[in-house]
């Protein structure tokens, strides 16, 4: 596995990632009770968070404006502007037994931490993993790891969208949902080629 170039990753095709149909946005606080049991018999899950950037060099993030977790199969956000809907998510950012991975975790962490009060337990930062794992020479990021993975190119379209507005539209929901799905995905692949290389 190789790193690629930006140019030769532009050329891949799209990474379309998880379907709409399997994105659940989360509001209400009697679908937060049932999704965040669901979430709690999970041991690994994709994570990330979603900010409005900052333009000016001394303005302060508000954020998380919206949080991502991801399984297989699905993937919930979670729009903090309802966090008294679902402030019980701790119970699953908290939880050391439950491994979130993401990428660039730092100022994710960061900023839960100083809005919410929450302190995000047994997370890995991918960017490492995958630079050891790949034998790369500086860390990789998610769309540089989706390229070496799955050889397709994650869509960073929305990065810049202003995600404290609501409702989310669909292609911010898909690039939201992709970046932690992906994630997980990526993790579990590197957990089972590291299997495959213990036997």
């Amino acid at each position: 596995m190789e790193r690629l170039t930006k140019d030769q990753i532009q050329e891949l095709p799209i990474y379309e990632g998880i379907s709409l149909e399997n994105i659940v946005v989360v509001t209400k606080e009697e679908d937060a009770i049932n999704v965040i049991a669901e979430l709690k018999k999970y041991t690994c899950l994709g994570f990330d968070t979603e900010s409005k950037p900052c333009f000016k060099k001394e303005d302060v993030s508000d954020g998380p404006h919206l949080i991502q977790i991801a399984t297989k199969s699905k993937v919930f956000l979670f729009p903090t502007k309802f966090y008294r809907n679902f402030s019980n998510i701790e119970e699953v950012l908290s939880d050391p037994k439950i491994k979130k991975v993401g990428f660039g975790l730092k100022e994710d962490k960061k900023l839960l931490l100083r809005n919410f009060g929450i302190k995000l337990v047994n997370s890995e930062d991918l960017s490492s993993k995958v630079m050891r794992f790949v034998q790369a020479k500086q860390r990789v990021g998610a769309r540089a790891a989706v390229a070496i993975f799955f050889n397709q190119r994650l869509s960073k379209n929305a990065q810049k969208s202003n995600w404290s507005i609501f409702p989310l539209k669909d292609h911010q929901k898909k690039y939201a949902a992709n970046d932690a799905h992906s994630a997980l995905l990526i993790e579990l692949e590197i957990e089972k080629s590291s299997r495959v290389i213990a036997q």
